[in-house]
């Protein structure tokens, strides 16, 4: 007690002594420097299977998708809600699909019902709706699918800026249109443009036209200094299946081997990952399937040829992934950037009507396998 009311009246005595103007305030310390907020980029391809990845035992060359698996995560038990519009729904919200109002694909509007309304309910928030009010410059480029009607389109559902498709199915600026007119436009922040228009460059191939406007997108964000959500959703490979005929070229005459060989080998490399313990079984040919050996010659140069064109449609997205991220690096982002890569289905079974084109001089420069 002494001890310390001696040290107060020291500590007194000296204030008293010292000028009140002479006195210097004591500097603040400096709070530590926030690290920067990342920058986040969620890349979806439509109607992918499981194993179509190199990273996953699949036998399609995805060079630049793999060297992400290695330095990053591989997920195998990753679930979402074999449909387009539900999986895209609970992805962007964190929603059951029936909560935030995509029950079914977006054509489907059932008013009365809970949840099955063909757009995402007020009540559904979106990751970009957070992200923006956290700061981020919110963008996306691609398939939307989660309505069209006003106060449905990614503008209004937290995007500042996006390039987007209705639906599925564009590949070429001047493909033959489907039978519901709005495959025929592209959205830009909202606003309809035809898919030939100037803005859009000529003679694209979908799958480059969203990479290089996301690109552009997160250049914006960079100017603006901000860190970015960019939510990257592919067509490919959603029939109707398209790609440059150069890469079709590549891989036609691989798959003759059939279905068959094709899934034993896909297991045995994804058991020798480790995606795939040894201790479980590959699951026998499903009945309806046949069996590759007694097919035809022309059935099998048919299905050769379709897989080929799946195949090039594969192979251009990772080509697109290794484009970004080349970007992401020379502009010095990318090692602040968390880059996620998912499909929103399996790989669909639609095969009512396919076409592959000829292999003949002139044939033309794009092929596809198109399903009714």
């Amino acid at each position: 007690m002494l001890r310390r009311t001696l040290l107060l009246a020291a500590l007194a005595a000296t204030t008293a002594a010292t000028p009140l103007l002479a006195r210097t305030p004591a500097k603040p310390t400096p709070p530590a420097e926030a690290p920067p907020r990342p920058n986040i980029i969620v890349i979806l391809v439509d109607d992918m299977g499981f194993s179509d990845f190199g990273s996953y035992g699949g036998e399609i060359p995805t060079p630049n998708i793999d060297a992400l698996a290695k330095d990053g995560l591989r997920f195998t038990q990753f679930y979402n809600n074999a449909r387009c519009s539900p999986t895209r729904a609970a992805l962007l919200t964190g929603l059951n699909p029936h909560q935030a109002g995509m029950g079914y694909l977006s054509g489907l509007r059932l008013p009365q019902s809970r949840g099955t309304h063909g757009q995402l309910h007020p009540r559904a928030v979106t990751i970009p709706q957070v992200l923006r009010e956290a700061g981020y410059f919110t963008a996306m480029a691609g398939k939307w699918h989660l309505g069209n009607t006003p106060g449905t389109t990614p503008v209004a559902r937290g995007f500042d800026r996006s390039l987007s498709a209705i639906a599925g199915g564009i590949y070429y600026p001047k493909q033959a249109a489907r039978s519901d007119a709005g495959t025929r436009t592209l959205l830009v922040d909202g606003r309809p443009i035809r898919t030939d228009d100037p803005m859009l460059g000529k003679d694209w191939y979908g799958t480059d036209l969203w990479t290089q406007w996301g690109m552009k997108f997160a250049d914006e964000a960079q100017a603006k200094k901000k860190p970015f959500f960019l939510y990257l959703a592919h067509v490919a490979p959603h029939f109707p299946l398209m790609a440059p005929e150069a890469d079709i070229a590549r891989f036609r005459g691989k798959y003759m081997a059939g279905w068959d060989q094709l899934r034993r080998e896909r297991y045995a490399r994804q058991q020798q990952m480790g995606l795939i313990g040894p201790h479980k079984g590959l699951t026998p040919r499903p009945q309806s399937a046949t069996e590759w050996d007694s097919l035809a010659p022309a059935q099998r140069e048919r299905f050769d040829a379709m897989m080929a064109v799946y195949a090039a449609a594969v192979a251009r997205v990772d080509k697109s992934v290794g484009d970004l991220v080349a970007h992401l690096r020379e502009r010095k982002m990318l090692d602040n950037t968390l880059i996620l890569i998912m499909s929103d289905n399996g790989a669909t079974p639609n095969r009512d009507r396919v076409v592959v084109p000829a292999r003949r001089r002139g044939a033309g420069r794009r092929a596809m396998c198109s399903s009714g």
